[in-house]
């Protein structure tokens, strides 16, 4: 049997982060599915976690785990098919470690995702918009700052992340004001900004 702590500690603390410069937000994802998985095996064969071999990890399992992920803790199939990503890199990443497994590893990499509905996006109107963009006070420094930063997500999309991540390098009110994001999955974009935003961001 073939011990699963020193492959989980490689693939968690060096081939995410540093090999495939994964997030911390995912490596934090990745790891608390493997906290909730590596419990429920330990459940199942009656093990502690770090009693747990390689080869307990077969589709049927793995299968019985995403199936208590809806079940009995009521996560919805977004986030079981979030938990299968997670077990699916692992498992690709086992596939050039120990070759004798690699017809175990392929029927878990062959566990489909479940279908999800994508729901209709609301919107609000550009009336709703500036009543949110007024509320905050511009008597305090405090005021003026959420509607700078109100109107730089409104203006440039951000993400929460992205607006939170942001460094006064990355805004150039100069000449052609614009916003350089670095945004999920390393993806960065140059955004123009809009006049009322650069008044915005001045004050």
């Amino acid at each position: 049997m073939t011990a699963i702590s020193p492959y989980i500690s490689e693939f968690l603390r060096e081939r995410l982060p540093h090999q495939q410069g994964a997030s911390t937000n995912t490596c934090d994802s990745y790891s608390y599915a493997f906290q909730l998985l590596f419990q429920f095996m330990a459940d199942r064969f009656n093990l502690q976690p770090s009693e747990l071999s390689l080869e307990q990890i077969e589709a049927p399992m793995v299968m019985d785990f995403l199936q208590h992920l809806e079940a009995e803790r009521k996560n919805s199939p977004r986030t079981r098919n979030a938990r299968l990503v997670a077990i699916k890199s692992f498992m690709k990443f086992i596939q050039y470690r120990e070759p004798k497994l690699l017809e175990q590893t392929q029927r878990v990499l062959s566990i489909p995702a479940k279908k999800t509905n994508t729901p209709l996006v609301s919107y609000l109107t550009i009336n709703e918009m500036q009543s949110i963009l007024n509320t905050p006070d511009l008597c305090n420094r405090l005021g003026i700052r959420d509607r700078a930063m109100l109107h730089l997500c409104f203006s440039a999309g951000l993400r929460v992340s992205e607006l939170v991540n942001l460094t006064c390098d990355s805004i150039d009110l100069q000449n052609s004001p614009n916003v350089h994001i670095k945004g999920k999955g390393r993806i960065e974009r140059v955004l123009p900004l809009w006049k009322d935003t650069v008044s915005d961001l001045r004050g």
